[in-house]
């Protein structure tokens, strides 16, 4: 089955919500307007109810099937769309730019909004479905957890979601195409800060001070060695030290400190955690073998996407209904989502959707492609259909 001919249909309405919610991009939890479009729309679709304000800024709806579960307890299925934008000033050369200076939908979640409200507005028509949807409309979610924040609201237990679904766009990957995989599809990304101190000086007598900026080169050369010698080389891991500040802006000044900022990416929890491990280790006794301390802050951030292998079985199944383009052995890939936390509360998967030839996420030229529109709207619709079949 292809695409939804009802959603074929409003697809010039979805697109034109999309290009309204890329003119006006909002960042982290401050979506007040968009949470409001999103509430606007909802109203007119007519689900069941709509809350606000879950997550801070995050909107939770509900479409109530035709069987509601006759002869058995009703079942809920969670589908869940991300509403911020980057800070990022736009260079995409759309006829529809951002009109907020400095800030654009540089990752397609104007795109995710738009088609959860496109099948929405066709699950509203139809409830072809025996039991609830449950709408998630979440806040926040480029770096600010607003997933976990959703979920520390009481998402799952309020709404008695029992799996929860979504979709991120992805570049590179054709128009059409579904990919997904079972188990580990996106990276933890966890942040660290080391502060190294020694004893500031003069250049021209380096014997009477501790060099911070000496020390930290060494770490940084250091750390290399924990993906290259402490990690498994079948697992992956990615170490990367993006900032090194001294408190000195002379050349002829030996800093007394010198701080450091990094993240660390890993697909498997016993590679966090050894990491983590010797990162700490590597930092204190390299600082102290030069008579320095280092201190290590480490800022545990989203967790690993783990798909639960019964759902992506359910997602793949949907997507072929959708489309004969379907990838079911993904590749992992490094960055971040905090869909995870509610894979985490819940049994469900997450899919990549196709997007074309375009810039990727988070570059300032990147272009949603409004076509992936009605095929995402279409899946979402598939699996609630055959996750909650009408009983006769």
């Amino acid at each position: 089955m292809p695409i939804r001919n009802r959603l074929a249909e409003m697809h010039a309405e979805v697109t034109a919500w999309r290009r309204h919610l890329h003119q006006h991009p909002e960042l982290m939890y401050e979506v007040h307007q968009t949470a409001a479009f999103v509430t606007e729309r909802l109203r007119e679709i007519g689900v069941d109810d709509i809350t606000t304000g879950i997550g801070r800024t995050g909107v939770v709806a509900t479409i109530r099937g035709r069987g509601q579960g006759q002869g058995g307890a009703v079942r809920t299925i969670g589908l869940r769309a991300d509403m911020d934008a980057l800070p990022i000033t736009e260079a995409s050369g759309v006829d529809f730019p951002s009109t907020t200076p400095g800030i654009m939908h540089a990752c397609g979640h104007d795109g995710h909004t738009a088609i959860l409200l496109g099948a929405a507005k066709y699950l509203a028509e139809t409830r072809n479905f025996d039991g609830n949807v449950v709408l998630i409309f979440q806040p926040a979610e480029e770096g600010g957890a607003g997933g976990r924040e959703m979920c520390r609201d009481g998402l799952m237990e309020r709404w008695k979601i029992d799996e929860v679904y979504g979709l991120h766009n992805a570049p590179g990957v054709p128009v059409g195409t579904f990919a997904i995989r079972p188990g580990a599809l996106m990276a933890s990304a966890d942040e660290f800060e080391i502060v190294v101190t020694g004893r500031g000086g003069h250049a021209a007598v380096p014997h009477e001070a501790i060099d911070t900026t000496l020390v930290a080169a060494q770490i940084v050369v250091s750390l290399q060695s924990v993906v290259a010698r402490s990690i498994n080389p079948l697992h992956r891991v990615v170490l990367t030290v993006g900032t090194f500040q001294t408190d000195s802006s002379a050349s002829n000044i030996i800093a007394h400190r010198v701080v450091m900022r990094g993240t660390v990416r890993t697909l498997d929890n016993a590679c966090r955690a050894q990491a983590e491990h010797r990162i700490r280790e590597i930092a204190s006794h390299t600082a102290a073998a030069f008579g320095a301390t280092a201190e290590v802050t480490w800022d545990e951030g989203y967790p690993v996407t783990v798909n639960h292998e019964a759902q992506t079985a359910h997602a793949i199944a949907a997507a072929k209904a959708v489309s004969s383009s379907v990838i079911e052995d993904a590749d992992p890939i490094m960055p971040a989502e905090d869909f995870s936390f509610m894979l985490e509360e819940r049994p469900g998967a997450y899919m990549f959707l196709g997007n074309g030839d375009t810039p990727q996420c988070h570059h300032p030229a990147y272009r949603f492609d409004d076509d992936a529109i009605p095929l995402g709207a279409s899946w979402f619709v598939e699996l609630v259909e055959r996750r909650l079949p009408v009983r006769t």
